[in-house]
């Protein structure tokens, strides 16, 4: 969600501005690699709308080669190496760089003494004097280390105690004195590749990257990359560092561990990481990217209005770092479905019925496209997600074989199993008592008493009878006539019956029920009832 989150910053704020957003990729560090990741991130971003103007191709490919469209070609790191080592030869001949050949036990060990006299190890000025490096050693053992060694780095030469004063776009006016700061890694001859730090700097300046807008994470480097851009005699773009998203209870950042913990995805996508662990996303669980980039956007940017809502034109024009938050932004999950509900209800009932269609015929139940758009626009208010529809109304398709647990008198069962797959014909004129198999819960004698058993079945099969123009308006009419003109008890008719068309205490009402199942099944379902739970 971060990642995706900070792609979007870039993405508004690009087109805001009438500029480009670039698809790089950094695979510079050989030993986070991830396969896979590369695909995963073009298509989440094509899901999300975010559509990069170079980097990517139509088919969603990384371009190779430079052309018209896509003139700053290669856009991945690991086939750009070249590039880097040349400018990491130009810092060391300009006295900004220099090679250190130290091997890992001597760095480890340098870091236990430092441990063991209370202190912190750094590789800056001080202790770069004691250590091996191209500043220390003689020149002929320089060479010498170069041409027969392949363990050796180019590190970047901190200046000794001097304030680096940077600007941010979200955080102000920020000072940094580099005796705090290490000597860091530039370049590696093991892999031939550069690290994130001389990589980054490099293409931004060869892509002509005028503004850098990434995670907060990357706010302890900003001193280093601007002393870089010094050192190459560069134009700095301008900088902004965005808030963490925090855990939804408690401090710190989000994590995917904290989806697992409290059932919420933290992937735009399903993610299938190297240990064959399945971390749910957005996407699959059923969330619209629409609804997903909208919450992203509103996590840490507030427009200053009360307008929680935007489509992607009307994020891009209100878009502005000076409103996005210095402080983190605690993500909330039951806020994340409630945008979602939000997009669902804007849809057009035929655009949900399309949706809820194919997990119908995935059942086996084929429902006449007029029917089904009258099915959602009935319960569209009460979802959250498309795939709540079946959990809505499943009853609308099959008939229930289970009744809740509030509606029934206790010891009530049948020995069969259930099979809630089985589809049902809503005009089926014959009930398959062959296949059912009601598990019918106990405790409660609430709804299904003799006397409500009696009026309801009586006022249903009235209804069913003589009702000629089979419509949920003239049904509701005539069941309350019916029940109003026989002095039965209006709640305990309608509850009753409720529990015998549907399976449960609460739902749809009774004549939306009774129009879309139709006469026939209407009665089926009270004969079945009855027989079951007498």
């Amino acid at each position: 969600m971060g990642g995706v989150r900070t792609a979007l910053y870039n993405y508004l704020y690009a087109k805001q501005k009438g500029g480009d957003f670039i698809i790089r990729i950094e695979d510079t560090d050989s030993h986070r690699f991830v396969p896979g990741a590369e695909q995963y991130i073009i298509e989440a971003l094509n899901w999300c709308g975010i559509i990069p103007d170079e980097g990517v191709d139509e088919n969603g490919k990384v371009v190779e080669t430079a052309s018209e469209k896509h003139p700053h070609a290669p856009y991945r790191q690991s086939q750009r190496r070249e590039i880097y080592r040349a400018y990491a030869e130009q810092l060391i001949a300009a006295g900004w760089a220099y090679y250190a050949f130290d091997s890992s036990e001597a760095l480890e060990a340098a870091r236990a003494a430092a441990e063991a006299e209370g202190r912190t190890f750094i590789y800056n000025a001080e202790s770069r004097q004691n250590l091996r490096n191209s500043l220390v050693l003689p020149e002929n053992e320089v060479k010498r280390l170069l041409e027969q060694t392949s363990d050796w780095t180019v590190r970047f030469k901190m200046p000794q105690d001097t304030v680096v004063a940077m600007d941010d776009l979200i955080r102000g006016h920020i000072e940094v004195n580099t005796s705090t700061l290490d000597d860091k890694v530039l370049w590696k001859r093991a892999d031939e590749l550069p690290t994130y730090h001389l990589a980054n700097i490099v293409d931004d300046h060869l892509m002509e990257i005028t503004e850098v807008i990434r995670g907060e994470e990357w706010l302890p480097s900003l001193p280093l990359h601007y002393l870089l851009y010094q050192a190459f005699g560069w134009e700095r773009p301008q900088f902004a560092h965005l808030p963490l998203l925090l855990k939804p209870v408690g401090n710190g950042k989000l994590s995917k561990r904290d989806g697992d913990k409290m059932g919420f995805p933290v992937f735009p996508l399903n993610w299938l990481n190297s240990e064959g662990e399945t971390y749910h996303g957005y996407r699959e669980d059923g969330y619209f990217a629409p609804a997903f980039v909208n919450l992203l956007a509103m996590l840490g940017w507030n427009p200053g209005t009360e307008q929680e809502l935007f489509t992607m034109d009307e994020l891009i024009a209100s878009f502005s770092l000076d409103k996005v938050s210095k402080s983190g932004a605690k993500f909330n999950p039951e806020k994340a479905k409630w945008f979602n509900k939000e997009y669902l209800r804007m849809k057009s009932d035929e655009e949900l019925a399309a949706l809820f269609k194919p997990m119908l015929e995935a059942k086996g139940i084929k429902v006449e496209e007029a029917r089904l758009v009258e099915v959602v626009a009935l319960i569209k208010e009460r979802a959250t997600f498309v795939k709540d529809f079946w959990t809505i109304a499943s009853y609308l398709f099959i008939a229930p074989e289970e009744f809740e647990a509030q509606g029934v008198k206790a010891g009530a069962a049948s020995e069969k199993p259930v099979d809630p797959s089985r589809p049902v014909d809503p005009r089926a004129k014959v009930y398959d008592d062959s296949k059912t198999a009601p598990f019918l819960a106990k405790d409660v004698d609430k709804f299904w008493k003799p006397e409500a058993v009696a009026a309801a079945y009586e006022a249903c099969k009235a209804v069913c009878e003589s009702v000629t123009e089979w419509k949920k308006d003239t049904i509701e009419t005539a069941l309350e006539e019916y029940i109003k003109g026989h002095e039965m008890p209006m709640g305990k008719v309608m509850n009753c019956t409720r529990l015998v068309l549907s399976g449960a205490a609460s739902g749809l009402g009774i004549a939306d029920i009774m129009y879309f199942i139709g006469r026939e099944q209407t009665l089926a379902r009270w004969e079945y009832a009855m027989k079951r739970l007498a």
